[in-house]
């Protein structure tokens, strides 16, 4: 079965969002694993002292995410990107999250490069996915939620051929989120207009590299 190919518009370009992506199809998912959660605990130190409010603030590349909201009419309380969501988790709880170990793997490495980062089941994604502006008449579910909301004109959003998969880089949807029998896998990892050409590349390096040590099958 093909792979899907991930296609940027111009329009969505032109907002100066970036984005690569990485594929697998021998993933082997669970709910943790020792040896990396004491390559994250080992981390975390190194993030809460990174992560200050006044760096929060300044942060060039964080900043950019929020210049993307204003641009579409967003407000970025309201509609925090998924790096500042995990900033704030790390400095409110003082740990990092524990959702299972392809999630915990990619959120580490999110923390390492400030991308925004996320996970399909490509069995569930139908056709192509498409990094574009909403028209205004598409309904999103987000992950673990019942409530369909409504998705603005202008927004920049994932799309497979049927339906939204991510809405801005706030919230995915429900339907191709992960499961223990996730074998084939994509992964988004988006910066934006301030992101270093070169961070896109090592953040998906460092991504393979730990997949390939943790969660590969045979």
């Amino acid at each position: 079965m093909d792979s899907p190919r991930l296609i940027v518009t111009p329009e969505a370009a032109e907002l100066g969002l970036v984005a690569t992506y990485h594929v697998t199809t021998t993933l082997s998912n669970s709910k943790g694993d020792e040896e990396f959660e004491r390559l994250k605990q080992a981390a975390l130190p190194r993030f809460i002292e990174q992560y200050t409010p006044e760096f929060v603030a300044n942060d060039p590349v964080i900043l950019g995410f929020r210049t993307l909201r204003q641009a579409v009419g967003r407000s970025p309380k309201k509609y925090p990107c998924s790096i500042e969501s995990l900033i704030s988790f790390v400095r409110r709880r003082g740990q990092l999250p524990s959702i299972n170990l392809v999630v915990d793997i990619y959120n580490l490495v999110s923390l390492e490069t400030r991308l925004t980062m996320g996970a399909h089941d490509l069995d569930q994604v139908v056709g192509n996915i498409t990094l574009r502006l909403a028209k205004g008449d598409e309904r999103f579910l987000p992950l673990g939620s019942r409530d369909v909301e409504s998705v603005r004109a202008g927004e920049y959003c994932y799309f497979d051929d049927v339906e939204v998969l991510c809405r801005l880089d706030y919230k995915q949807c429900d339907k191709t989120k992960l499961s223990a029998d996730t074998k084939r896998c994509l992964f988004i990892l988006q910066g934006n207009k301030n992101t270093p050409d070169e961070t896109l590349q090592q953040a998906k390096a460092r991504l393979t590299d730990l997949l390939n040590q943790f969660c590969e099958s045979s």
